[in-house]
């Protein structure tokens, strides 16, 4: 009698093998929309270029910090690459206060770089220049591997100020409010594409990255010929480009309206950003 009366609960969770096709198929031309420049502005699997066009060889040698952005907490690393595909990690994890997290976008910059300044100081690094990858895992249009605007707060962050304006110069700005740090910001990439990038470093036939955790995205290494928005010069030397799907809100257009169930709605209706990002919060925690 229990076992019936959970599976009558559990029953909309589980998918057919046809609902399941029909997602498959919805979610294709998602990122066929995402891709081409024509549509790009219609689709909600955006489908951003990341500048990335090269993969980790494993031969990498030097000391570098990444900084990883996207919840509650965020994480700072101290890498030591030694070639042969090795790499010691040191690293610390700190918490982003609610307050920053609703507060303006210099408190939550400030404050990243009070923690990189206390992590230097503690791994006795604080005088070497140290080139930075910061991993900012939210909406962004990338310009560039240092240019990212972001294009909207997930996650229960609505710092003001930030959205579509350049993450990677008000990191710049704050380290350098803060002062004395020898800190560099070379790269900014989405937690996918430094999931995709870490992997490979360890096995050269990674092509996907996928986060679920707090959000829920994915990144995947794409033919050049296949992305119609970027730009032609970036097509000659190179034949695949690294591109960040946003798989997240996939679904905003009502997409997955078919699929989703009273629960998926009622998460919805409390959340910070009702009706965005609709497949993130069907999926991670």
């Amino acid at each position: 009698m229990h076992d019936e009366r959970l599976k009558d609960f559990l029953k909309p969770l589980v998918l057919t093998d046809s609902q399941l096709n029909e997602v498959y198929k919805r979610f294709c031309n998602e990122i066929s929309k995402g891709l081409d420049k024509n549509t790009h502005s219609q689709a909600d699997t955006k489908c951003f270029v990341t500048y990335v066009q090269d993969l980790p060889t494993g031969d990498e040698v030097g000391k570098y910090l990444a900084l990883d952005l996207g919840g509650t907490n965020f994480r700072v690393l101290l890498v030591t690459l030694k070639g042969h595909h090795e790499a010691v990690v040191e690293s610390e994890i700190y918490a982003v206060p609610k307050e920053v997290m609703l507060g303006t976008g210099v408190q939550l910059f400030d404050h990243i770089a009070q923690c990189l300044a206390t992590f230097v100081e503690s791994h006795k690094v604080g005088a070497e220049y140290l080139p930075l990858g910061f991993t900012f895992s939210f909406p962004c249009v990338q310009l560039g591997l240092t240019k990212a605007l972001l294009v909207r707060w997930t996650k229960g962050f609505q710092c003001a100020g930030v959205e579509q304006e350049d993450v990677g110069r008000l990191l710049k700005e704050a380290i350098v409010r803060h002062g004395g740090l020898e800190i560099h910001v070379m790269a900014i990439l989405n937690d996918t594409t430094g999931t995709l990038m870490s992997c490979a470093h360890r096995n050269p036939e990674c092509r996907v990255g996928v986060i679920i955790g707090t959000g829920c995205n994915a990144c995947y290494v794409e033919r050049v010929e296949d992305v119609d928005q970027l730009e032609e010069e970036l097509k000659t030397n190179k034949k695949y480009v690294l591109i960040n799907t946003e798989w997240g809100a996939f679904g905003d257009s009502g997409t997955l309206d078919f699929v989703r169930t009273e629960y998926d709605k009622v998460i919805d209706r409390n959340s910070l950003n009702v009706g965005t990002q609709l497949f993130e919060k069907m999926i991670s925690g």
